[in-house]
């Protein structure tokens, strides 16, 4: 299972952190061992002092494909979810200034909430679905895939140009503005179209 992220596909988001805004989309990815267990916290880690939510529309792979062309990625996903790309914001910082790839700051162990999936006939149109994450019952990110700057369908044609995409492989499609530092006993939910996907709770 690989786990493929986006990086800067929100516009807002870009400006928040004062990014560049890039020309295609941005990929990193994070290994199996980033994802939180069901029903088990997530633990800061000891390296960093400013993790970061990120709330993020997923897409589970449903088949394999390579090279697939934009109008047919449809077919090669059902399901649609939510989940959260912690970021060490601190480490990343310092990756950053040196031209260092992500990884520490964005594959650590924990790194990845993946909440539940629902059909994506559920959904109507995916290319205008509100979500939304909460922390301590306060509404910290809304975000509509209407404003992401590479849609779901365009994704999934990028990526496969370079990685073959699997059966169960999920693809993290990018944060709106409003990411923010998490603290120990935060209580993290989210939501799409009001249907809540996931609570995790800070240790």
């Amino acid at each position: 299972m690989k786990i493929i992220c986006i990086g800067r596909n929100y516009a807002s988001h870009i400006e928040e952190l004062k990014n560049e805004r890039p020309d295609e989309p941005v990929i990193f990815l994070k290994p199996d061992t980033a994802v939180v267990q069901k029903q088990f916290p997530f633990v800061i880690p000891e390296f960093s002092n400013d993790v970061h939510y990120e709330v993020e529309v997923l897409v589970k792979i449903n088949k394999v494909g390579k090279y697939i062309d934009a109008k047919f990625a449809h077919k090669y996903y059902d399901e649609i979810g939510l989940g959260i790309d912690f970021t060490a914001r601190d480490v990343q910082a310092k990756l950053k200034e040196k031209g260092l790839p992500w990884e520490k700051a964005k594959a650590f162990d924990g790194s990845a909430v993946i909440g539940d999936f629902i059909n994506k006939s559920e959904l109507g149109s995916l290319d205008s679905m509100n979500f939304e994450l909460t922390k301590n019952d306060e509404v910290v990110q809304k975000g509509n895939t209407q404003n992401m700057l590479w849609k779901i369908d365009e994704l999934v044609a990028y990526v496969s140009q370079y990685f073959t995409l699997r059966t169960g492989d999920v693809i993290f499609t990018g944060t709106p503005e409003g990411v923010g530092k998490v603290n120990p006993d935060d209580v993290l939910e989210g939501s799409i179209e009001g249907k809540k996907l996931f609570r995790i709770q800070v240790k």
